[in-house]
Parts: structure tokens; sequence; C-alpha cells
């Protein structure tokens, strides 16, 4: 098990973060229009709204699980099993989830610093996904993902190709994945384990499987027996499962069987009943995440959420601020060009050109709402130098050389006043190209937000992962978080 402590030192760092975030777009929080662009402003404001969201959910310590899976998988019956009681409607029928729907599930205590606590989780019940169609669905899995810590993919048999192309889609959202194996009770015990090793073989084949991936329509459930009739071809570009996919067997709801029951006056008779759900090896399963590294997920989540959000914020103030943001530019670049046309000293020409690009950033910065200090501002003109070295280094060599023509002519009026123009209009126009070169740089590196500065998003993650423990989820998941 994960040092409590540390977790906690995880979950305190996370806060801090986005406590940071938060308290840099105060400003825009308030509810000041930026510009007449009511489209612009919208979007700005969703980009908020998680952010703060994604705030108060770190500080509840509330860990969200979502379901998803076809219809008449048994998606809401797992999760009544988990919740030991019938809370979320199901029924023989396709399509009785319509919309996500969330419900609180209190589990048993773990231990922390102060001694032990409630988990409180948060079960999230979703639609078919071959229910809704494109757009709708797709945005719906994506908000509903977005906001998870783990993700139950509920299949019922061989898995299909839609339920393939989609377990392939929710492992790109970084987020740890259990494929649970529902309805094992309507399988003879040599079919469920060769499903079982077929499903398997998802994540432990280099090669993509064939005849585990059937037609969205294939596998149904018949009666007591799956029904698997049609040809198991599959696309040969088709993305493959990771190798680290957890897969539990179930049985949420088990069909009815008949007994039969002998009275005591010698009758026989015929009954029905429901066998108990199969469901402790998930929520040991689920126990076993949470109680090892479930504050460190929850960290992680909140911080990759909050980087995009943040991110995107970053992009649409970008957005309201462009024009602006050109003008300033370009006045810089007017300014320096004449500063820099106009001395006769070399040295003081670089130098004064690399003071105007940090004051160029700094300025930007401060437009866009994202503040920086002269160091930050500095390590970001030294990857923009690194990054456009060519450019840069060209402007700023041509500049220092220029310069020692240009105070040659100054100190020697034999070679006269025209040569000294010439001199200063081309250091001038180099100056300026440089200039709007940083200019440009700089609004694609303040794109995303402060998330790389101090306490930001990307920094505190790579401080979490650089302290994961070995043979975690998050351990082999790893590569996922991208910096």
């Amino acid at each position: 098990m994960a040092d409590n402590s540390l977790q906690e030192n995880r979950l305190s760092l996370a806060r801090a973060s986005l406590r940071q975030a938060l308290a840099r777009y105060s400003h825009l929080r308030q509810g000041k229009k930026n510009s007449n662009n009511t489209e612009l402003e919208a979007a700005l404001q969703t980009q908020l709204d998680i952010l703060t969201s994604t705030s108060e959910k770190l500080d509840h310590n509330v860990i969200r699980i979502a379901t998803f899976g076809l219809v008449s998988r048994g998606k809401s019956a797992v999760l009544n099993a988990l919740l030991g009681q019938k809370i979320l409607q199901t029924g023989p029928l396709n399509g009785v989830t319509q919309w996500p729907r969330s419900v609180r599930w209190t589990i048993p205590s773990i231990p922390t610093a102060e001694g032990t606590e409630k988990i409180q989780v948060e079960l999230i019940d979703t639609p078919g996904i071959d229910e809704v169609g494109g757009e709708v669905r797709g945005e719906m899995a994506k908000q509903v993902t977005r906001q998870s810590d783990l993700i139950l993919f509920v299949v019922a048999g061989d898995i299909t190709r839609t339920e393939y192309q989609a377990l392939c889609e929710l492992q790109t959202a970084q987020k740890p994945l259990i494929l649970v194996f529902n309805k094992i009770d309507l399988y003879p015990e040599l079919d469920r384990k060769a499903i079982y090793q077929s499903l398997q073989s998802l994540g432990n084949s280099e090669q993509l499987a064939a005849d585990t991936v059937t037609d969205a329509t294939d596998t149904e459930i018949s009666g007591d027996r799956p029904n698997n009739t049609s040809d198991q071809s599959t696309p040969k570009s088709a993305p493959k499962i990771a190798k680290s996919l957890e897969i539990v067997m179930v049985a949420a709801e088990p069909a009815p069987v008949q007994v039969r029951v002998e009275w005591s006056d010698g009758s026989v008779t015929h009954e029905w009943e429901s066998p108990p759900a199969q469901i402790d090896q998930l929520k040991h399963k689920i126990l076993t995440i949470l109680n090892r590294e479930g504050r460190s997920l929850l960290a992680l989540n909140a911080l990759v959420e909050a980087r995009d959000a943040e991110a995107n914020i970053a992009h649409q103030v970008l957005k309201l601020r462009q024009t602006e943001a050109d003008d300033l530019i370009w006045q810089f670049a007017k300014y320096k060009a004449l500063a820099v046309g106009l001395n006769p000293v070399a040295f003081l020409d670089v130098m004064g050109a690399t003071v105007a690009d940090l004051a160029l950033i700094r300025s930007l910065s401060r437009l866009y709402g994202l503040p920086m200090t002269g160091y930050e501002a500095g390590k970001l003109w030294q990857t923009i130098f690194s990054s456009a070295g060519g450019v840069l280094l060209g402007e700023l060599g041509s500049s220092f050389l220029l310069g020692f023509g240009k105070s040659a002519a100054a100190v020697a009026p034999q070679i006269g006043f025209s040569t000294f123009a010439g001199v200063a209009v081309t250091q001038a126009s180099l100056a300026a190209y440089g200039t709007y070169a940083v200019g440009r740089a700089a609004q694609v590196y303040l794109e995303k937000g402060c998330t790389w500065g101090p306490m930001g998003q990307d920094t505190v993650i790579q401080e979490i992962l650089a302290t994961i423990e070995r043979n975690t989820i998050i351990d082999r998941l790893q590569q996922e978080f991208k910096i």
C-alpha cells in the first residue's frame, strides 16, 4: 500500500495548484465582459466552471467511477450490485438508462495520517454507447470520462467491434480502466473460461486477435446461452488495447432459477428464485485500487482536467485579446527598431534588444491575465530562442556586427552620414522582425496558460509521477499523462 502521508502530500500539491489557477483567473470569474464576442465569452465561462468544479471535487475528496458499455450489458445492474440495493432502474428493454445518472457509494474506511476516513465514491451510470447517436454520444462520453477517476467498461460475452472501438477511445483518456465481464451465470463453465481468455488476449497479444472481435450485433444473450454465429473479421488497422487491461468476471443480476421445494405434507412445488449477485471480485478490485492509490489518482486526474481547462482558458483569452496583442507587438517592434537604429553603441544595441523582448513577453502575459515574473519571462525567452535560434541568433549577430559598422560611422565623419543611415535602417528592420518573431512565439507558449510555471499543473504532475510506486495502475499509466 502506498505511504498514506505521501498520498496526502500529492493531494495537497494538487489543491495548491488548482487554488493558484483559480486565483490567476479571478478577474475573469467576476463576470466582467472582455469583448462583444458572446460566443467566446460563453466558451471561456465553460472552462472556468470546469476549473472551479474540479477544485471543489478535489477539496471534497470525491472519487468518481463511471460505467460504459453497449445497451443490455448490465451497467446499471453492476452498480446496483456494488451498492447492495436496487437504486438504478434496470429492465429487459434496451435503453433503460437515457442520460448519465450518479449515486453516492460510501465504502469502508481507509487509514489516513489523521486516523481513518470514509471514501466518498460517486458511481456514474451512462446510456449504452450504441444507443445515442454520433455527436451527442461522443460529447456525453467525453464529459463523463473527463470527470471520472476510474472507468468500468461492461461487456456480456465476446467483445464486439463497436465495443472494441469504444474501449480503445476510452483508453486514450488517461484513466485506469477495468473490463467487467458481466452475466457469467448465462455461460457454462468452459464457455466462460474461453471468453475470459479471449478478453485477456486483447491486452496480452502484440497482434489484434481477430477471433475476439465480432460485429456490433453479433453477440446477443438469448435464453440461457449466447448466440454468436456471424463472421468475426476485423479491420487490419484496428487500434490495440493496452496490455495493462484489468478483467473481472461478475454476475450482477443473475437470472432466476427454478428450484424444487418439498413441503412437510409431502407435496412438491417448483418455484423461481433469484441467486445473489456475484460481485465480490469487482468490489475487492475497486477497494484495492482506492486504498492503494485512490487519492493519488484523484490528485492526478484533477490536475490533468485542470491543465486542459486552463489551456483552453488561455486559448479563449488569446482570441479575445488578439487585436490588442497585435497592436502591442507592433508597438514594441516599432520602438525597438527606432531605439536600435538610432543607438550608436553596438553592445547597447544587443542588450537593449534583449531587454525589449523580455518586456514584450511580460506585457503580453499581463494583457492575457497570465502574470509572470521577470525570471519566468527570461526562461520563456530562452525557450523561444532555442526553438527559433536561427532567426533570433541571426538577428542578434547581425545587429552586433552592424552595430560596429554604425559605431564606426558615428565616430568617423569621413565615412559619411549615408553609411550610418543605411546601416541603421537595416539594423532597425532586423530588430523589428526579431521582436515580431518573439511576440508570436510568446503567444504560442502563453496559450498553454501557466501550466508550466511554479505550481503549474504540468510541473506538479511531473513531481507526483516521479514519486509513484512501482507496479501500480498509475505506474502503468505514466506514459499517458503527457506533459
